[in-house]
């Protein structure tokens, strides 16, 4: 028989993060696209992000029906956050020209991330943005495929920052360091440090 679930965070009720999850006004909009496989994951940090953010909406799928009306929509100018060739660091002079930006920011693993480009065209049709400097993940419970790699929300996070200032997203992070913490916690500290070296 499974744990009673919160019907908002989804965590276990006796490890409820939304007394934490803070509710944070952007000019920026947030579409997270969620891979399916992602949905049900003990670490869903695109739920967090959704959650957290008042401008924020949260899709779960593989091919998104909806995707050329999400786009566009003619209050917001509609980029990729994702790793590209042609990707412009982002940074505050985009977010004070023009039309707020709608960030649109696929979740998964960097396999399933490109699987949903390939499924979606107007994906990968669109501008490609990415973060001038990553900071360090504070996600220490996954084992990052390469150096730079982010959770959702902390990408998130970096990307909001760097738009509209500094600091001013980093209350987004607190449902996710307890969560990381809930995580280790339950794993015991000798498991997470032979899994997890420093």
């Amino acid at each position: 028989m499974s744990r009673p679930r919160c019907g908002r965070c989804q965590r276990p009720l006796s490890h409820c993060l939304c007394a934490l999850i803070p509710y944070l006004p952007s000019r920026t909009r947030v579409l997270l696209l969620q891979h399916a496989s992602e949905a049900g994951h003990a670490l869903n940090t695109a739920r967090l992000a959704s959650l957290g953010l008042a401008n924020a909406q949260l899709e779960v799928g593989e091919v998104f029906e909806d995707l050329s009306r999400w786009l566009s929509d003619p209050a917001y100018r509609p980029v990729l956050l994702f790793p590209g060739e042609q990707a412009c660091a982002l940074d505050s002079s985009m977010a004070s020209s023009g039309k707020p930006l709608l960030l649109v920011v696929p979740d998964g693993t960097w396999r399933k991330a490109r699987k949903l480009l390939y499924l979606n065209p107007a994906l990968a049709e669109l501008p490609r943005v990415t973060l001038a400097q990553v900071s360090e993940s504070r996600y220490r419970v996954r084992k990052a495929p390469q150096t730079g790699a982010l959770s959702t929300v902390e990408a998130v996070v970096q990307a909001l920052n760097a738009l509209e200032g500094q600091g001013r997203f980093d209350e987004l992070l607190r449902p996710f360091e307890a969560l990381i913490e809930g995580q280790i916690e339950a794993m015991g500290a000798q498991t997470f440090a032979r899994n997890h070296p420093c």
